[in-house]
């Protein structure tokens, strides 16, 4: 939304910083860097599908088609992925996972407690329920008012950021929201996903600044 350059990006980074939305060693970037682990994975279509199942009455999947006729939400959040840069005020657009969970189209059996969030290749995220019902979690479709690039998780990719304002929120680093989202599987105990079994922190804090276990 914003295109800060050289002492003006200092200059919003200090503001940022002053309103208390730099979380612990980070710093603003006015771009939108790319990581990764592997290749970028084609989108088609006519057979992609994204499925909801586990600990829930029964189990959901939608076309490309019918998930486009979801529910959608926007929400606008400070963005900190943990090779320490952070993005503030970008807007996303997409499917609450609330939404889908207070309109019934999943239905949570009690023993839900946490999510895996699964993306192509077999890459896995994990969040405990309660992140993924908050308002800073959206399977996003589009940032800033575009449709996302492949590179930044087209078609669908999960995403977690802080509200500003919304202090009560739990607030992981980036990585906590997979690209190229496949489905999600409700689950009764947790299960470390890909950069949690290399070592990442289970619980990602921001403002802890958990990047490590």
């Amino acid at each position: 939304m914003f295109n800060f350059k050289g002492p003006d990006r200092r200059k919003e980074e200090e503001r940022i910083s002053n309103e208390k939305r730099l979380p612990p060693g980070q710093s603003l970037t006015v771009k939108f860097p790319v990581l990764h682990y592997g290749p970028v994975p084609r989108f088609n279509p006519a057979t992609w599908d994204f499925r909801a199942w586990g600990e829930v009455e029964q189990e959901q999947a939608w076309t490309w088609e019918e998930f486009n006729k979801l529910p959608r939400s926007r929400v606008v959040m400070d963005i900190h992925c943990v090779t320490r840069w952070s993005k503030a005020d970008t807007l996303w657009e997409g499917v609450s996972v609330r939404t889908l969970v207070e309109q019934g189209f999943i239905k949570l059996k009690p023993a839900a407690q946490y999510v895996l969030e699964h993306a192509e290749y077999g890459f896995t995220v994990n969040l405990p329920l309660k992140v993924v019902l908050q308002e800073n979690f959206l399977l996003a479709t589009h940032f800033n008012g575009e449709p996302l690039t492949p590179e930044h998780g087209a078609p669908l990719r999960g995403v977690v950021g802080a509200i500003p304002g919304r202090d009560e929120l739990t607030s992981p680093y980036l990585w906590k929201g997979a690209k190229w989202l496949r489905g999600l599987e409700f689950m009764r105990q947790d299960r470390l996903g890909f950069w949690e079994k290399a070592g990442y922190s289970n619980s990602a804090d921001i403002w802890k600044e958990e990047r490590f276990a």
